[in-house]
C-alpha cells in the first residue's frame, strides 16, 4: 500500500518506539523525534530523525504524540501550538487527564488543525506485535483519516466519541487493570503461604475461566520474580489517580490506590506493576 501522508511521531520511550517502528516497516513515510536523541538512531536508515519539534510537524500532515503524562503533553504541545498548524492532524495516544485532553482540542483547533485522542490498551509486547487496541475521541472525518495508520499499530480501533471519550475509555480499562492486578499479586501470595507454586498457580489461573491476556503476559516475570517494567508502578499509580479524578469512588478504590502509591514510595516506581509482589512480600527492590 501507498501512504501519501507525511507522518510525524513524537515520543520513542517503551511504547511508541515499537509502535513507530511498526509504521516505518510498513513503509509509512515518517519523520521522528525524541527528546533523548539517541533512541531516534535506530531509524536513521528507513525515516527521517528530526533534531526539533518544529521540523517534524513543518514537514508532517498527521502528528502522532506518545508521552507519559499531562505535563509532558502540555510541554510538547505549548511549541506544537507556537506554530502555524493550520490544516494538520494531531492524534495524541498518551494516557493523560479528560481536561488537559480537552484543553488541547480546543486550543489546536482554534488554530485551524484537527485533533483527536487515541490513548491504547496493552503494553509493550502488543505495542511490539501491532496488536494494541485504539479508544478514539474525537471528530468521526479526522479518526477514518488515521484509521489506516492505527490499524497498523493495532488489532482494533474502538470510536468512542467526542472529544475526551477516548482518554475517559483509557482510565476505565487501567482502573479494571489495577484491580486485577492487585488481585492476582495477591492470590499468587496466598497460594505459596498454601503450599502451592506460582508455576502451578499461574497455569490454573491460566487455563481456567480466571485466565485472560493480561495474566499470561505477566506469567513469566511473576514465576521468575524479576519485573523489568512492561508497565511500570508509576504510570498505574498516575492512572488510578486520573481515575479517582474523573470521579472513581468505589469499594475497591482505596485499596488500589494504597498498594500502587506504598509500591512507588518503596522503591519499586519504574519496576513493572506486577512488583506488587515483592512490596507486600515486605521485600527491597533489586
Amino acid at each position: 500500500m501507498e501512504y501519501k501522508d507525511k507522518i510525524g511521531f513524537i515520543g520513542l520511550g517503551n511504547m511508541g518506539k515499537p509502535m513507530a517502528k511498526n509504521l516505518e516497516q510498513a513503509g509509512v513515510p515518517l519523520y521522528v523525534y525524541n527528546r533523548t536523541p539517541e533512541k531516534m538512531n535506530d531509524f536513521s536508515e528507513k525515516s527521517i530523525p528530526c533534531n526539533d519539534i518544529y521540523s517534524l510537524v513543518k514537514e508532517c500532515d498527521i502528528i502522532f504524540t506518545m508521552l507519559t503524562n499531562d505535563d509532558a503533553v502540555h510541554a510538547v504541545y505549548e511549541t506544537i501550538l507556537s506554530m502555524d498548524i493550520a490544516g494538520k492532524l494531531f492524534v495524541d495516544m498518551s494516557t493523560i487527564s479528560q481536561e488537559a485532553s480537552k484543553a488541547i482540542s480546543e486550543t489546536t483547533k482554534l488554530k485551524g488543525a484537527s485533533f483527536i485522542d487515541a490513548p491504547v490498551a496493552g503494553s509493550t509486547q502488543p505495542a511490539k506485535d501491532g496488536t494494541l487496541i485504539f479508544m478514539v475521541g474525537g471528530d468521526e472525518a479526522d479518526e477514518k483519516k488515521v484509521l489506516p495508520y492505527l490499524e497498523i499499530m493495532g488489532k482494533e480501533v474502538k470510536y468512542m466519541g467526542a472529544n475526551g471519550q477516548g482518554v475517559n475509555a483509557k482510565l476505565c480499562i487501567n482502573y479494571y487493570l489495577s484491580i486485577l492486578y492487585q488481585g492476582m499479586a495477591e492470590t499468587v501470595l496466598f497460594a505459596e503461604k498454601m503450599g502451592i507454586s506460582r508455576e502451578n498457580m499461574m497455569s490454573i489461573i491460566n487455563e481456567s475461566a480466571s485466565g485472560s491476556g493480561a495474566s499470561k503476559v505477566k506469567t513469566a516475570m511473576i514465576i521468575k520474580d524479576e519485573y523489568p517494567a512492561a508497565f511500570s508502578i508509576d504510570l498505574m499509580l498516575k492512572d488510578v489517580k486520573l481515575a479517582v479524578e474523573a470521579g472513581a469512588k468505589y469499594p475497591l478504590t482505596d485499596s488500589v490506590l494504597k498498594t500502587y502509591q506504598g509500591a512507588k514510595d518503596a522503591g519499586f516506581a519504574t519496576y513493572d506493576v506486577m512488583s506488587v509482589i515483592p512490596f507486600m512480600e515486605d521485600k527491597k527492590p533489586n
